[in-house]
C-alpha cells in the first residue's frame, strides 16, 4: 500500500467515523441470516426510560433527533417532530376537527347556520389564528402547539343527542411523563370541554405560569362589513368589575386587565367564541384592529394570559371552549354574566329588554314561525299596555289647545316682557288645573320601549336569515334599489321599510300638530327629524324599520279613536269649572320653583345684555 492509498484510507476513515458519530440513526441489533432485524428487548427499553435524576437530563433524547429540535426544545425535542393528523367529529350542532399536532381544534363549523351567501359558516379557522401556550424550560421557551400528540383509542365520531365523549391526545415523553388534552363533546351543545395536565415534571418546567397568545382575525359572515365591524369586539368577565370589553365601534383599540379573569370572548354581532374556566387567568392584556384586513374579515383580536403552572401540573385544569351563536337564552347556561356578550342597551334599557321584550319575543316564537307576524303581534301588545299613557299624553295636549287663545293673549298683553308672560302662562295653568309637563311624562315613559327595539332588533340572531315580504333577510337592512353612487350618512341603496317608516313618521308628526298648542318655527322643525332618522335608520335592520313603521300606523289608528272620544267643549266647560274653584289656591311649591327658575333665567338674559352693552 503506497503512501496515497494509506492517506485515502486514513480519509475514509475519519469522514465515515464523522458521519456515523453525527447523522446515523440509532445503532440496530444484528440481523438474521433470512436479513429480518433482531427485536429490540422491551425490557432494556423500560428500564432506559425509568432512569431518574434531578437534573433536565432525566428523559433520554433519541440520538437520531436533528440538534436545532434538542437546542430548541430540549427535553421536549422528543415530540417536536411527527405527522399531522386531522380528526373530524359530528354532533348535532358542530363540525369539530382537531389536530394531532398541538392536539388543538382545527376547525368548527356551526352546522345550523350558512354565511350571507350560503356558505359553511367556520367560526373557528386553524388558517385564521395564531396561537400560542408558552412555558418555560431551561432552553427556552416551548410552544405546546408546536409539540405532536397522538389520539388515544377510536372515539365515536357521530354524536347524537346524550351522547358524550372524551378525545384524549397525548404527547408521551417517558412512562410516567406526558402531557394529556382532553376534549369533552356532547351531542347536542355548543360548548366543548377542555383540560391540560402536565404529568410528572418537576424540574423540567421553569417558572410558574403559562402564557397563551391568541390572535384571531374574525370572518367576515353578514352582508353588511361596516355593521359587521361595528359588532365586532372582545369581551372579558372579572368577579370585581363584572363583564366589561373593548370599544366595539372603534377599529384601534386596547386595554390591560389587573385583576384575574374567568372568561374571554372574540365577540361578532350573531356569533361569539371564547375560552371560559374557574383558574384565574392573569395579566390579561386584548387588542382589536382592523389593519391590513381584506373585505373577507370583520377584525383582529388580540389576546395574552398568564395561567398559574401550578393548576395544570400533575392534575387536570379545567377549562371550556363556546362556539356559538349569540342567542341570550342559550349564553345565560354558559358562564357568569356571559350573556351579556349580547348588547340590549345602557340601564335601564337593558331592563326592558331582559325581562320583558326578550321573554314575549319567545313565547310568541313558540307559536308562530313568521317573524314579520311576530313584530306586528309584538307591536300591538306593548302599544296596548301603552294605551293609558297615550291617552293622558293625548288628552293633555288637547287641554293645551283649547286653552291656546288664552295664551295667545297674554303674550300679546306682555308683548316682548318673557318674564311677566310666562308668570302668567303659569298663573292660568294652575286655575285651571293643567300641568304643562303632563304632556310629557307619558312620552317620556314610553321612551325605554322605544329604545329598547333600537337595540334588541339589530341583536336578534333569531331574525338573522328570515324573510318578509321583499326583505330577504329581517338582521339587514332590505334594499330595493342600488344606487351607482354612495349619498353620505345615507349609504348605497333604498331601504323601502325605511322609507315607508319616515313618511308614516312624518303621519303621526301632522296628525299631533293638530291638537298641538306649538306654533311659528318650532312647529315645522318638528317635520325634520323624521328626515334626519330616514339618514339613520337606512342601514340598520329592516326588523327595526318594520317594527317602527307598524308602531306608527297603530298610534294613527290611536290619536284618530281618541281624538273622536274627545269633546273639546267638554274640556273648555271643565277647565272653567276648575278656573272659578282655584281662583283663591296657592301656588303650589313646584309651581314657585319653577316661576323662580324662570324669573332668574330671564334676570341672568337681561345682565347679559346689559354688560355686552357696557363693553360697547
Amino acid at each position: 500500500m503506497d503512501k496515497n492509498q494509506a492517506t485515502g484510507l486514513i480519509l475514509i476513515s475519519i469522514l465515515m467515523i464523522a458521519y456515523f458519530w453525527f447523522f446515523a440513526d440509532t445503532p440496530k441489533q444484528p440481523e438474521n441470516i433470512e436479513g429480518n432485524q433482531v427485536e429490540q428487548n422491551d425490557q432494556q427499553q423500560e428500564e432506559a426510560y425509568s432512569q431518574k435524576s434531578n437534573s433536565t437530563s432525566e428523559i433520554e433524547t433519541d440520538s437520531s433527533l436533528n440538534q436545532s429540535l434538542v437546542n430548541q426544545f430540549g427535553v421536549f425535542a422528543g415530540v417536536a417532530k411527527g405527522e399531522s393528523n386531522v380528526s373530524t367529529f359530528n354532533t348535532e350542532t358542530l363540525v369539530i376537527q382537531f389536530d394531532s399536532k398541538g392536539g388543538t381544534i382545527k376547525n368548527v363549523e356551526l352546522k345550523d347556520f350558512k354565511t350571507h351567501d350560503g356558505q359553511p359558516l367556520i367560526i373557528n379557522h386553524q388558517d385564521d389564528e395564531e396561537k400560542e401556550l408558552l412555558f418555560n424550560t431551561a432552553t427556552g421557551p416551548v410552544n405546546l402547539y408546536d409539540l405532536y400528540f397522538e389520539m388515544q383509542g377510536s372515539p365515536k365520531r357521530e354524536l347524537t343527542n346524550g351522547d358524550t365523549i372524551q378525545i384524549k391526545f397525548v404527547a408521551q415523553l417517558a412512562p410516567n411523563k406526558s402531557i394529556e388534552q382532553i376534549y369533552t363533546l356532547s351531542g347536542n351543545h355548543y360548548q366543548v370541554g377542555y383540560s391540560l395536565a402536565f404529568n410528572g415534571f418537576t424540574n423540567e418546567i421553569l417558572g410558574d405560569q403559562l402564557t397563551l397568545r391568541w390572535n384571531k382575525k374574525m370572518r367576515k359572515f353578514e352582508k353588511d362589513l361596516e355593521q359587521s365591524r361595528v359588532k365586532a369586539t372582545m369581551n372579558y368577565y372579572s368577579e370585581e368589575e363584572g363583564m366589561d370589553g373593548l370599544s366595539e365601534r372603534s377599529e384601534d383599540d386596547s386595554e390591560e386587565i389587573a385583576e384575574p379573569i374567568k372568561w374571554f370572548s372574540f365577540k361578532q354581532n350573531f356569533f361569539t367564541e371564547a375560552l371560559i374556566t374557574d383558574i384565574p387567568m392573569k395579566r390579561a392584556e386584548f387588542a382589536t384592529n382592523i389593519e391590513d384586513l381584506s373585505s373577507d374579515y370583520v377584525k383582529r383580536g388580540k389576546v395574552k394570559v398568564e395561567i398559574p403552572l401550578a393548576e395544570v401540573t400533575n392534575k387536570a385544569g379545567e377549562f371550556k371552549y363556546y362556539f356559538g351563536p349569540n342567542n341570550y337564552k342559550i349564553l345565560q347556561e354558559v358562564a357568569p354574566d356571559f350573556e351579556e356578550n349580547v348588547y340590549l342597551g345602557w340601564f335601564p334599557i337593558s331592563l326592558v329588554n331582559k325581562y320583558i321584550i326578550i321573554n314575549v319575543f319567545y313565547i310568541l316564537e313558540k307559536y308562530i314561525s313568521n317573524y314579520g307576524l311576530i313584530i306586528i303581534i309584538l307591536v300591538f301588545l306593548i302599544k296596548l299596555a301603552l294605551s293609558p299613557l297615550s291617552y293622558k299624553s293625548y288628552v293633555s295636549m288637547a287641554k293645551t289647545k283649547v286653552l291656546k287663545p288664552q295664551l295667545d293673549e297674554i303674550k300679546e298683553k306682555h308683548g316682548g316682557d318673557m318674564q311677566k308672560a310666562q308668570a302668567d302662562q303659569m298663573d292660568l295653568y294652575r286655575k285651571v288645573g293643567v300641568n304643562p309637563l303632563s304632556g310629557c311624562i307619558p312620552l317620556l315613559l314610553q321612551m325605554p320601549i322605544l329604545f329598547a327595539m333600537f337595540y334588541f332588533f339589530p341583536s336578534s340572531i333569531e331574525l338573522r336569515q328570515e324573510s318578509f315580504l321583499w326583505a330577504s333577510d329581517l338582521s339587514t337592512y332590505d334594499s330595493v334599489l342600488s344606487l351607482p353612487f354612495e349619498i353620505p350618512f345615507y349609504g348605497d341603496h333604498v331601504s323601502l321599510f325605511t322609507i315607508l317608516m319616515t313618511l308614516s313618521t312624518l303621519l303621526i308628526t301632522w296628525s299631533q300638530g293638530q291638537v298641538s298648542s306649538v306654533q311659528g318655527p318650532m312647529k315645522n322643525i318638528q317635520y325634520f327629524m323624521p328626515v334626519i332618522f330616514m339618514f339613520v335608520l337606512n342601514s340598520f335592520p329592516a326588523a327595526l324599520s318594520f317594527y317602527y313603521l307598524i308602531a306608527n300606523l297603530i298610534t294613527f289608528g290611536q290619536q284618530t279613536l281618541i281624538r273622536r272620544m274627545i269633546d273639546e267643549d267638554k274640556i273648555i266647560a271643565i277647565l272653567e269649572e276648575n278656573k272659578k274653584k282655584n281662583v283663591n289656591k296657592k301656588t303650589s311649591k313646584f309651581q314657585q320653583r319653577l316661576q323662580e327658575a324662570m324669573k332668574a333665567s330671564e334676570e341672568a338674559k337681561k345682565e347679559k345684555e346689559k354688560n355686552k352693552k357696557k363693553k360697547k
